[in-house]
């Protein structure tokens, strides 16, 4: 392992490895830009420049490899100069935009440029007049003039999701990020995973169903794992007034680390949906007590809106809802307005968890008693992790007494 000297400090470093890698490792801060430790090196913003003694002129630490005896200084006076200057060329062809910008506060751009203290250019410099969201794309919001051209959207979607959407077009100070040969990005075959989102520094890139629900500073974030199938990614909630407003990816995710699918990503706004069924539904007729229970307030009278809803007259006689989904019984809300009075054998009530789940043991129990484990039949889903799966088919194997149980992912 070669040894070097780094800002005085005797540093060790595996063979390969580059300046900034063995900085990071002795907790030496080295500024950067378009690097990001999940994405190949590039060196093009010139941020991490550093002087190494007996080498000409600045040098890259994102993309110098390391050598024994190396001595570095990251913060010279010819390294800060050159970063300054860095930072004032990308100000004249960015917008001085930041009070409403969305990612204020969670800017690397802004963070670089208040640890350099540089001074906004005057205005009169050339800049490029690019249309704001010019794509109808509907979870990616583009805005071409606060992009640094530091290609991590490019490399994450080339590196990580494997369908290079993105690519530099045009030259010099006409270069514009651009999906295929200049196209919308679904016509280029983007699948709206949000990759290029999660990684860009600054506000070039942004999540659409997200814009004006508040700057990071103003949200919590809660850790969790995606509901939508069994792999088990992580990210976190971005929550703001006990209300989802984002969801952003990590690092620290043991399965997915930053990627995330479209459903994972974007296909949150369930959670809040004014029809999320909260409660279980279950016939009147398979309950005792219905009338009292209803009475007293802890269950409710649905009554036959559910059959309404699945048969399409609940909504227009088309049996879809108003957003273009099929209605059913899952759609209902979680509290009926005006709950009906009367109660039919086929009215539905909003139970507890705890009764609907005496009912489907007793309903269980009664038809295996009557006809036996062969009168059951079981599909497994995909969205279940392995474990759980496990256990649905040891459940219907040994209590149900049933081999029929089959998997969706064999369909």
């Amino acid at each position: 392992m070669p040894h070097l000297t780094i800002n005085g400090r005797h540093v060790q470093a595996p063979e390969g490895a580059t300046i900034l890698e063995a900085a990071t490792r002795a907790g030496i801060d080295i500024p950067t830009l378009c690097h990001h430790p999940d994405l190949s090196n590039v060196g093009a913003c010139r941020m991490c420049v550093v002087s190494v003694e007996k080498a000409r002129g600045l040098q890259t630490a994102c993309t110098t490899p390391v050598f024994e005896g190396m001595v570095v200084h990251t913060d010279s006076a010819e390294a800060q100069a050159t970063r300054k200057f860095v930072l004032e060329m990308l100000l004249t062809d960015h917008p001085n935009a930041c009070m409403v910008c969305e990612v204020n506060g969670d800017c690397e751009l802004q963070d670089l440029v208040y640890d350099y203290n540089v001074v906004w250019p005057e205005k009169g410099a050339g800049r490029q007049p690019w249309d704001i969201d010019p794509d109808p794309n509907p979870f990616i919001f583009i805005d071409r003039n606060k992009c640094v051209l530091c290609s991590r959207c490019v490399r994450a979607c080339n590196e990580i999701q494997n369908r290079d959407i993105w690519s530099f077009a045009y030259r010099g100070f006409k270069t514009k990020l651009v999906a295929g040969a200049d196209q919308l990005m679904l016509d280029a075959g983007c699948e709206s995973c949000g990759q290029c989102v999660a990684y860009c520094p600054v506000g070039a890139l942004y999540d659409k169903m997200s814009m004006g629900q508040g700057r990071a500073s103003r949200m919590k974030k809660v850790r969790t794992t995606c509901s939508y199938c069994g792999v088990g990614c992580n990210f976190d909630l971005n929550v703001r007034d006990g209300k989802i407003v984002r969801v952003t990816s990590t690092r620290e995710a043991p399965v997915n680390g930053m990627a995330l699918c479209v459903k994972g990503r974007y296909g949150y706004d369930y959670v809040h949906h004014p029809e999320r069924l909260t409660r279980p539904l279950v016939r009147a007729k398979w309950l005792t007590g219905v009338e009292e229970e209803v009475a007293s307030g802890r269950w409710q009278n649905v009554g036959e809106q559910a059959t309404k809803r699945r048969s399409g007259k609940g909504r227009g006689g088309n049996g879809h809802g108003g957003n273009g989904h099929i209605a059913g019984p899952s759609s209902l809300p979680a509290e009926i307005p005006n709950p009906p009075s009367e109660i039919s054998p086929d009215s539905f009530i909003a139970t507890d968890w705890d009764t609907a789940l005496d009912v489907v043991a007793r309903k269980f129990y009664q038809e295996k008693q009557a006809h036996g484990g062969d009168a059951f039949a079981f599909l497994a889903s995909a969205k279940c992790s392995n474990e759980e799966n496990f256990l649905f088919a040891k459940f219907i194997r040994q209590m149900l007494a049933t081999n029929s149980i089959d998997h969706c992912a064999r369909l």
